[in-house]
């Protein structure tokens, strides 16, 4: 009779979930340590008056949050899209205009972000 017996170790979800966020800890601390990033988006052009404008500004300050939290490194990578939310949020709220508050909310389904635009 054979009374061997196999055990399987389960990793806890709570581990992963740790381990998950000490990674996404470490790369955003590593991003924050390489100094800010930033770029500049004009719209002195656009007629935000009207719902083309809006949506180009936008589409702008979305490119530019993509360009400025990209990077070629592969762990830095995992924190890309929160930093890219962030930095539009952020944008979005600097600008301050309630046409693109709306487009971005619209867009995103983000009503979570305290983004002030009373004019």
């Amino acid at each position: 009779m054979n009374s061997n017996v196999k055990t399987v170790r389960c990793v806890p979800p709570a581990f992963v979930t740790a381990l998950l966020l000490a990674c996404v800890w470490t790369v955003s601390t590593a991003v924050a340590g390489e100094g800010i990033r930033s770029e500049t988006v004009k719209f002195q052009d656009l007629d935000l008056n009207t719902p083309q404008g809006v949506q180009a500004l936008y589409s702008r300050i979305h490119a530019a949050a993509g360009h400025v939290c990209s990077s070629s490194e592969p762990i830095y990578q995992l924190a890309e899209r929160a930093c890219t939310r962030n930095a539009e949020a952020k944008a979005i709220a600097t600008v301050n205009l309630p046409q693109l508050t709306a487009f971005y909310r619209m867009r995103t389904g983000d009503y979570k972000q305290p983004l002030s635009a009373n004019r």
